[in-house]
Order: C-alpha cells, then sequence, then structure tokens
C-alpha cells in the first residue's frame, strides 16, 4: 500500500517539481512520509498543497532562507524504511530519527547533503552493514549516532576522513571486526562509545592523539591485549569505560595524569597485580568500578585522596588484608561493594559511620561481631541495602537493627550468628528483603515480624528456630516468598498464610510442625513453589488451585498426610481433631543437628512443561528411531574417510609444510622441537570424533596439552576464514570450557591446539567398564551444573555447540566438567546439515529433532536438547540410545514413563547404590525431561537451567564441596 501511494504521488509531484516556485523541502519530505507508516498520525500537518514546510511538527527552517535546517521526529512510533528522497534537503543540518522502527538498511544517499551536521537513527531496527560511501562527503558532520540497531560488519574505514566528527555512537549493535587505527585520526573527536558490540583484537596505538577527548566507552566486546598504554595523554577524559572484555596485566602508567577523570569502569576483565597507589592522583574520580578482575594485594591508602568519590565497586577480585581506615575520609561516598574478595579481620567501623547508600561486604573473610555505631549515626537515615552475608561473623544480631529508617534489603546470611531474632525487626518498615538464612538463630519468631509490612521476601532456613509461626506474618501483605525451613518449629501451619495473596514461594519443609493443612491455603493463587515435607502434618491435603499439581515430593514425610496426591485415602468420616501436648517430646521431635540436616526439596517447574510436551513423545520415537537407521548407514559409508592411523601417514610434502606451516599460540610462542608433524605421536592417541583425531603431547617445559588433527573434509578452505573463525573460539574463556590455546595451519593440515584435561570424558567415567572411577552423586551434580554454566557462556557469545555429548565433556582433577569440541561447526564452509550431521553421528540420541527437518531453525535450544540427554546419561548411567536383540532402548522416552509411573528409582544408576536424595533427583530429572522436549519453544535457555539447578543444589553441600 505504501508503495502504490509513492506512485500515486509522483504526477503531482512531478508536475510541482517543474514549478520552480515550489519548495524542493516539501516535495521531499511528503515523498518520505508517503514511505512510512505513522499510526499515531504525529505527521497529519504534513500537507502537500502547503508552500513551505517550516510550520510542520518535527520541522524547523532557517529563517535566512526559508529552508528546512533541522528534521527532528524521536519517538514518533514511524517505521519504512529511509528512502532518497530526502537528498532534496540542501540545507538540512540536523537529522534526527532515533526511538522509531525504520528498518532497511542505512541509505547511503545521505551523505549527498552537503549540510548535514548530526544524523541520530538510534534506537530503531536498521540492519546489514554501514556503508563505506556514508562517510566519503562527510567533511560537515560532527555528531552521529546509529546506537540500540542490528547492524552488523566492519567499521567504514571513510569514517577516518570526518575530520570534524566530535561525537560517534555505534553502540548495542552487532559490529564485528577489529578497531579502525584511523579513528585516532580523528582530532575534534570527544566523544567516542562502540559498546555493546562484538568487536575484537587488540586496541591499535595512536589513542593520544585526541587531545580533545572526553568520553570513551568500548566496554561489552571481545578486545584483548593491554589496556591502551598512552591514554593518559588524553588529559580531558572525564569518563572510561572498558568493562566487559578480555584485557589483561595492570593499569597503564599514564592513567595518573587524568586527573579530571570522573568516571572509570574497567570490570569484567582479567586484568591483574597490585591495585596502583597512584590511583590517588585521579582526584576527581566519583565512580569506581574493577569488579570481575584478578586484582590482589591490599588496597591502598591513597584512595582516601579521592574526597569526590560516590561509587566503589571492588567486588570479585582477590584483595586481602582489610579495607584501610582512611578509606573513612571520603566522606562523599554512598556505594561501597567489596564483595567476594579475601578481605579478613572485624568489620571495618567507619562503614556505619558514613552516609552509604549502599554497603556489600560478603562473601569475605570478615569474623567477629556485628557492632553498630551509637543511636545518632547518619547511617540509619542513609543505609538502603547491607550485605555481610557468607563470612564468618559471630555473636547475636544487634537489636539496633531496627534503628536503619530507610533499609530496604538485608542480608546476613550463611554466618555463625547465634541468639534470637531481636523483636526490632519489626521496626524495619521499609525493608522489602530480610535474610538471616544459615546461621546458627534459636529462640522463637518474634511475633513483631508482623510489623514488617513490606516485606516481599523473608528467609529464616537452616538455623535452630523452634517454637510457633507466630499468627501476625500474616499481616506482611506483600510476602512473595517466605522460607522458614530447616528449622526446630512446631504447632500448626497458621491460617493466616493463606491471607498472604502475592506468595509465590512457601517453604516449611524439616520442621516439627503439626495438624491439618488450612484448606484456605487454596486462595494462594499465585503460588509456584510449596514445600511442607517432613514434618507431622496429618490429615486431608487440600484440593483445588495449585494443590491439584504439586509433586509428592512437596510432602513427602508427612505418613498421617492423606489425598490423591500422597496415593493414600482418606477415612470417610474423620476423627475428631487429636490435640497435641506442646511440652511432648518424642525421637522425631528434638532438634536437628547441623550434620543431619536434610538436603533442599524444591519443586521444579519442568513437571508442568513435560506435561504439555508428551503429546510429542511418539514423534520423538520415530524420529531418533529413523536417525537411528541413518546413523549406521552413515557411519558405514564414512569410517574409512574419518580414519587416521598416525605418523606413518605423512608424505615428504605433508613433512615439509608441517615445518613451514604457520604455528600460532594464543597465550604466546611456544617451541614444539619436532615440528607440527612431531606433536602427532600415534602412541599417544586420546580419542576419535567426527571432526577428527585427538593426541596429546608435551610442551619443552613439560606441560602436557592436546593436539586435534582435523579432518580436512568438508572444511573451510581458505586459511583467512580457518584464522578467523578459530581466533574467536581462542577468546571464549570460562573455568568449564576447555581453553583453545593456539592452532596449526597448511592447505593439507589443520590442527587445534587445546589444554589437556588429565581425568579424561565424561563418557569414560560413567561408562567404561574397565575404569575404576566412581562418581557419587555430588560429583555427578558439580558435573551437570558445570556444564550447565559451560554453555550459558558459549551461548552468550554467541556460539552453538552443535555437537553436546558425554565425549565431549571432559573431567579436571578437581572434578569441575569442562566443555569441548565447541563451536566446531564454524570451521564448515557453510551450515550444511547433511555434512554437519555426517561429522556427529556420533551424537546420535543428543541430537535434536530439528536437525531431521530443513526448515527449522537450528539455534541454542539444540545444545539445550543435548544437555536434557546428557543430564538423564549422568543420573541413569545409560547411553542415550541402547540397542537390545530385538528393541531400541530411547533413554528420554524409558525415563519419562518410569517417572510417570513412579518408577524412578529403577532408573537411576546403581552404582550409586541408593546413595543421593530423591527430592534433589526428581526434579533434576524432570529438568532434563524438558531440556529434551521435542518442541524447541518448550525447552528453557541455559541460564533458566543453571538458576534451576542451583535452587535445587543444597546451599549447605555446596559450601563444604568448596571447602
Amino acid at each position: 500500500m505504501l508503495t502504490l501511494a509513492v506512485l500515486l504521488l509522483f504526477p503531482l509531484l512531478l508536475v510541482q517539481s517543474l514549478d520552480p516556485a515550489f519548495n524542493d523541502d516539501v516535495l521531499g519530505l511528503i515523498v518520505f512520509k508517503a514511505g512510512l507508516t505513522d499510526p499515531q498520525s504525529r505527521l497529519t500537518s504534513w500537507n502537500e498543497e502547503d508552500d513551505s514546510a517550516c510550520n510542520w511538527v518535527g520541522v524547523k527552517c532557517d529563517p535566512n532562507i526559508n529552508r528546512v535546517s533541522e528534521l527532528i521526529l524521536d519517538g514518533f512510533s514511524l517505521s519504512g524504511h529511509i528512502g532518497r528522497s530526502l537528498i532534496r534537503l540542501q540545507y538540512l543540518r540536523v537529522l534526527q530519527l532515533s526511538k522509531n522502527n525504520f528498518s532497511g538498511t542505512i541509505n547511503p544517499i545521505l551523505s549527498q547533503i552537503p549540510t548535514l551536521q548530526s544524523i541520530d537513527l538510534s534506537e530503531n531496527s536498521l540492519s546489514g552493514l554501514i556503508p563505506e560511501e556514508l562517510f566519503q562527503q562527510c567533511g560537515s558532520l560532527k555528531s552521529i549516532s546509529l546506537a540500540k540497531n542490528n547492524l552488523t560488519g566492519l567499521i567504514p574505514q571513510s569514517l577516518s576522513s570526518c575530520s570534524n566528527l566530535e561525537r560517534l555512537n555505534f553502540s548495542s549493535n552487532r559490529l564485528s571486526g577489529q578497531l579502525i587505527s584511523g579513528l585516532w585520526s580523528l582530532s575534534s573527536l570527544r566523544s567516542l562509545d562502540l559498546s555493546d558490540n562484538l568487536l575484537e583484537g587488540e586496541i591499535p596505538r595512536g589513542i593520544e592523539n585526541l587531545y580533545d577527548l572526553k568520553v570513551i566507552n568500548l566496554s561489552r566486546n571481545n578486545f584483548v591485549g593491554w589496556l591502551p598504554e598512552n591514554i593518559g595523554n588524553c588529559l580531558l577524559l572525564k569518563s572510561i569505560d572498558l568493562g566487559g572484555n578480555y584485557f589483561s596485566g595492570g593499569l597503564p602508567l599514564s592513567m595518573r595524569k587524568l586527573g579530571f577523570c570522573r568516571y572509570l569502569d574497567l570490570n569484567g576483565n582479567l586484568l591483574n597485580g597490585e591495585f596502583p597507589d597512584w590511583i590517588g592522583e585521579m582526584r576527581s574520580l566519583a565512580f569506581l568500578d574493577i569488579s570481575g578482575n584478578n586484582f590482589s594485594g591490599r588496597i591502598p591508602s591513597t584512595l582516601s585522596n579521592l574526597q569526590s568519590l560516590k561509587e566503589v565497586n571492588l567486588s570479585n577480585n582477590r584483595f586481602v588484608g582489610n579495607l584501610p581506615e582512611s578509606f573513612g575520609d571520603c566522606l562523599s561516598l554512598k556505594v561501597l561493594d567489596v564483595g567476594q574478595n579475601l578481605f579478613s579481620g572485624n568489620l571495618p567501623s567507619w562503614v556505619f559511620k558514613l552516609a552509604l547508600e549502599t554497603v556489600s561486604l560478603s562473601g569475605n573473610r570478615y569474623s567477629g561481631g556485628i557492632n553498630l555505631p551509637d543511636p545518632f549515626s547518619q547511617s540509619y537515615q542513609s543505609l538502603q541495602v547491607l550485605d555481610l552475608s557468607s563470612n564468618t561473623l559471630t555473636g547475636g544480631v544487634p537489636s539496633a537493627i531496627g534503628n536503619f529508617s530507610r533499609l530496604q534489603a538485608l542480608n546476613i546470611s550463611w554466618n555463625s550468628l547465634v541468639g534470637p531474632i531481636p523483636k526490632s525487626v519489626g521496626e524495619l518498615n521499609t525493608t522489602f528483603v530480610l535474610d538471616m538464612s544459615h546461621n546458627q538463630l534459636n529462640g522463637s519468631i518474634p511475633a513483631e515480624i508482623g510489623l514488617a509490612v513490606s516485606l516481599q521476601e523473608l528467609r529464616l532456613e537452616s538455623n535452630f528456630l523452634s517454637g510457633a509461626i507466630p499468627i501476625d506474618i500474616g499481616n506482611v501483605s506483600s510476602l512473595t516468598s517466605l522460607d522458614l525451613s530447616r528449622n526446630n518449629l512446631t504447632g500448626p501451619v497458621p491460617i493466616a498464610i493463606a491471607s498472604l495473596s502475592n506468595l509465590e514461594i512457601l517453604d516449611f519443609s524439616f520442621n516439627n510442625l503439626s495438624g491439618n493443612l488450612p484448606k484456605e491455603l487454596t486462595n494462594l493463587t499465585h503460588l509456584v513453589t510449596f514445600n511442607v515435607s517432613f514434618n507431622h502434618l496429618e490429615g486431608e491435603l487440600p484440593v483445588g488451585g495449585f494443590f491439584n499439581t504439586i509433586p509428592p515430593s512437596s510432602v513427602i514425610g508427612n505418613p498421617s498426610l492423606c489425598g490423591s496426591v500422597v496415593k493414600q485415602s482418606c477415612p470417610a468420616v474423620h476423627p475428631k481433631p487429636l490435640v497435641l501436648n506442646p511440652n511432648t517430646s518424642g525421637p522425631n521431635h528434638g532438634p536437628l543437628s547441623p550434620n543431619l540436616r536434610h538436603k533442599r526439596i524444591v519443586l521444579s517447574i519442568s513437571s508442568l512443561v513435560a506435561i504439555g510436551a508428551a503429546v510429542f513423545i511418539a514423534l520423538g520415537v520415530v524420529t531418533v528411531s529413523i536417525l537411528n537407521m541413518h546413523a549406521r548407514m552413515s557411519t558405514a559409508r564414512s569410517a574409512a574417510a574419518f580414519t587416521f592411523s598416525g605418523g606413518d601417514d605423512f608424505s615428504p610434502s605433508h613433512e615439509t609444510e608441517a615445518n613451514y606451516g604457520k604455528l600460532v599460540m594464543f597465550s604466546g610462542d611456544a617451541d614444539f622441537g619436532m615440528g607440527a608433524h612431531g606433536l602427532l605421536n600415534k602412541n599417544c592417541e586420546l580419542g576419535r570424533g567426527g571432526f577428527g583425531t585427538v593426541y596429546k603431547t608435551e610442551l619443552q617445559g613439560g606441560r602436557s596439552i592436546a593436539i586435534k588433527k582435523l579432518n580436512t573434509t568438508s572444511l573451510v578452505k581458505c586459511q583467512e576464514d580457518f584464522e578467523r573463525e578459530v581466533k574467536k573460539l581462542g577468546k571464549i574463556k570460562h573455568q568449564n570450557l576447555v581453553t583453545l590455546e593456539g592452532y596449526y595451519w597448511t592447505p593439507s593440515l589443520q590442527l587445534l591446539i587445546n589444554e589437556y584435561i588429565p581425568q579424561g570424558t565424561l563418557h569414560k567415567h560413567l561408562h567404561d567398564r574397565e575404569s575404576d572411577s566412581y562418581l557419587t552423586w555430588q560429583q555427578r551434580f558439580k558435573i551437570i551444573l558445570g556444564t550447565a554454566k559451560g554453555l550459558a557462556h558459549l551461548h552468550r557469545m554467541n556460539v552453538v555447540h552443535y555437537n553436546m555429548k558425554s565425549t565431549n565433556v571432559l573431567i579436571d582433577f578437581s572434578g569441575e566438567p569442562k566443555v569441548g569440541d565447541f563451536g566446531l561447526a564454524r570451521l564448515l564452509p557453510a551450515l550444511d546439515r547433511y555434512i554437519l550431521s555426517s561429522k556427529i553421528q556420533s551424537a546420535l540420541g543428543y541430537m535434536a529433532p530439528e536437525f531431521a527437518c530443513q526448515t527449522v531453525k537450528i539455534t541454542e535450544k539444540c545444545d539445550v536438547y543435548g544437555f536434557g540427554v546428557l543430564t538423564l546419561e549422568v543420573l541413569t548411567g545409560k547411553r542415550p540410545v541402547e540397542y537390545m536383540e530385538d528393541d531400541v532402548v530411547v533413554l528420554c522416552d524409558m525415563v519419562r514413563e518410569a517417572l510417570d509411573e513412579g518408577r524412578i528409582e529403577e532408573c537411576m544408576d546403581k552404582k550409586l547404590k541408593g546413595n543421593y536424595p530423591m527430592e534433589e533427583a526428581i526434579p533434576v530429572i524432570k529438568l532434563g525431561l524438558i531440556c529434551a522436549s521435542q518442541v524447541p519453544s518448550n525447552r528453557p535457555d541455559m541460564e533458566e537451567v543453571i538458576r534451576i539447578l542451583e535452587l535445587i543444589q543444597c546451599p549447605t553441600e555446596s559450601q563444604e564441596e568448596l571447602e
């Protein structure tokens, strides 16, 4: 319709264009409007019968010449393409079309508007490359923003000719390649933002040429190497954000000259060494974030010189000692986060004397008590977030905690605090989150908790609390999460709990609660997780609402409960309720010691989705069976093509290539002594797969590495393409991924050099009958969780593994899993499913059904499917597909059937000999099944998988493993 409208307008516009009195601006804008969709009718004032466009909405004119000088249509909800007609606006200086829905590519015709000084096309849906032609005539251009679009490809080299450019923003796109050195020739540049892209490589030299630079943001890319050495020569810099990259080394010494810098963000890199003393010379700093690096040593006392400092984040490093007392002189400080370090000693007293708003000292080694200041401290009126969790604090919870009049979140969990919960918690009427879990608190829960009316999350689990659950808790109407599990609480579940209409999570498990469950609990319509297992509850379970779908595990351990969920019928006539003497005790009523704490039972949301996926089971069986037959035929046809016998197969010409081929080690040079072919020792073969054969060898320093000799069949033939893809894979670092350390290239021989993982594959640990290895439940859970984290990191880096299976998961000495062979499909000339599937036939049973359908897009959900199958394999010890004499057993189907029939114990690996917590095993099995759903949209992403696994895992056990 838009195209038709433009065609209908052209005769009129052609006639008008012949009239010299007719304004070119009107013609250009009317044609521009005809190609747009204007759902809010914002452009109704644009009338082709007007002689001038100067009175139109979004249009400004130069009064001296009466021609359009500014077109500002930000946030008009317009859609369509940016057409050629704007070239008629030959006096246009400002073009702002941001926050709309323009699509298509950027029209290079804009470069032919000679007066154009400012272009803002940010926050649209533009795609494709940034055209080189756009900057070939850019002498007037001072500002350009293409941020928050879907642009791809390289930064145009022609950009370096825009000598008057002052502001450049290409952030939040998918631009790739290296940073062009020509950027440093733009001497007028004041603001540079290339954040949130896929840029890579080292920062080229020459940044010191940008004398007027005030803002630089290169965060969230894939840059490597050292921080720009001469960045300190850009003396006017006020804001530096280089976070979320792979920069290494320390801070460049030149930074000490940046006396005007107010914002410094270097988080999430690989920076190391001690934090320099000269940081105190950057006296204008108001924001400092060096979190998520490898800095070590002590915090320099010179930080106290930064009197303008408002926010400091030093978390997730390896700092030791304690925070310097002089830090307390930073009177402007509002946010302090030093969590996840190695700080020790007593809590710094000055923290509570400043007017701080957020304090996080979590995950350190602080000891001693929580000593709050006198009642007149300004922190009582300012502090909003206090996190002291995961330390070794002792003593009681001070009653002065109620003096924090603005506190929104208090977390003192995972310490060794003792004594009662002070009644002053009722004074925390602005607090949303209160977490005192995993301590040794005793006594009863104070009734005053009902006065903390703003609470949304209350966590008191894993303490020694006793007595009844106070009915006053029903007054906290905002509660969405209530966890009182693993205590010694007695008495009934108060009916007042049913008034907490916003409740989503309720966990009273592992207590000594008794009596009937209130039937009014069915009114909790938002309930997602409900757990009252291992108490002394009795009578009929509530019927209706959420209780129609709860699994038996949520009420297990209450032998006197009846109802369909527990498969125990209730008597037709209920006896009169028993009145229990609260003073009686018995073998089942005593306090639980820490060593006898039961594991947490968490409901898996996958059980609900699995019901929806059940209708696809038959389709899945047929699909897998077809894949089985295809796999056998393909394997038989291609076995010879994927065979390599070792050193004797190398011809003399190959030996020459090996001596003169290209060897690259990402971590530095390495001398292999015997040449590349010397790496491939036939007697050190580790294994073979669809992409090649793996050998073990040693560097001259004695360090072992694994060499993968790639099958050259169907691989890319272009060295440049091969190296580009391998270098991308080499930049991916994670503790649960095998590190790619380098590569070797000749046209007929390609090697990938990986770190060597000594304990072999997960497949060997699960299925090798000659192996003496035995995986405990804790080790299996660690493998599943670590594999999920590795895959999630790959997906964050936009890499699909394509070949998830137990032979591609390796186990290191600490029992951590490391996912290997990821991204090798990138080395194919194109994602040809026939070639790819032929290379990974050994993954049969792990392959998602969509591999068999040419019209379905292959995404990260394929990896989720393989992960789901692998999870079931780890739990059951059975292969994904097992061939019997007259049958084929598909693991997913077998486990799903056993789960439905309540026979899940029969599926668990017999090597475990029953030494596993069923309350953890069942949710993990359900999660595996939902990950292996036949429908991709039913599978969760890997980030969701990690969150679910961490909920299932018992925190106490996690801490013990870390120790």
